[in-house]
């Protein structure tokens, strides 16, 4: 069970711990490394090489944020990610409730779950990818030709424009409710956001910390284990 909300009282306001340490980490690692795999992808040659390590540093953080989404603290988990019909409609209109919106609203959760499948499309097919000069992912040697063929065709072209275009909606969102003064910027940064009501809050303990730290490594030993089969045929 989670800890009951702690918050600090100030005219009817309440400090919320809404985003634990690890949640914010990997925000921040992920947004980095999309960032660091577009410059390597567009600079092409020796770059390239650190595109495939990028890819596997993604491949991790998305192994651990699937992980710490059935684990993780209360609004970071993916169970807290469903809103009714009626919750979605409320937020649309601009008459969401503080719960609603407390953690991910009705609409940033689909956009979460949205940009989480397309992040996980582009490392699949990153690792099943060929250029055919001197690039070739991982589990390229596991799939038909057809298979890398078609892999390539969509990392290279549908699968970095959605990237593109899921980012440029987030970032014309973040600036919307900053303008709104949601803070939600602040709150990725510090964790904690000042709402009307209280909430409940999210553990943010040695404890918790400790368990994503654990869970952290493991994913990382899975993205190494996935490079490892393509560097063991020679890659």
């Amino acid at each position: 069970m989670n800890e009951p909300a702690k918050h600090t009282l100030s005219h009817s306001s309440h400090t919320v711990r809404i985003w634990d340490l690890p949640t914010r980490l990997f925000h921040w690692l992920l947004a980095l490394c999309i960032v660091a795999l577009v410059v390597t992808a567009k600079l092409g040659g020796n770059a390239m090489n650190w595109h495939l390590s990028l890819g596997h540093a993604v491949l991790a953080l998305l192994i651990f944020r699937l992980l710490w989404g059935l684990v993780g603290g209360y609004w970071s988990r993916f169970g807290n990610f469903f809103h009714s019909p009626a919750a979605l409609l409320r937020h649309v209109r601009g008459k969401g409730r503080v719960q609603d919106s407390a953690g991910h609203s009705p609409l940033g959760a689909l956009s979460v779950f949205a940009m989480l499948l397309v992040l996980m499309a582009q490392v699949g097919s990153g690792l099943l990818s060929d250029d055919e000069i001197a690039f070739s992912g991982s589990l390229t040697r596991f799939v038909s030709g057809d298979t890398v063929s078609l892999a390539t065709n969509y990392h290279v072209h549908w699968g970095q424009y959605l990237i593109y275009a899921l980012l440029g909606l987030h970032l014309v969102a973040v600036a919307y409710y900053s303008h709104k003064k949601r803070g939600l910027v602040t709150a990725m940064v510090t964790g904690d956001k000042t709402l009307e009501l209280p909430v409940p809050s999210t553990r943010d303990t040695a404890a918790r910390r400790l368990l994503a730290a654990a869970l952290a490594v493991l994913a990382s030993g899975l993205a190494w284990w996935v490079n490892q089969l393509g560097q063991s045929a020679g890659f």
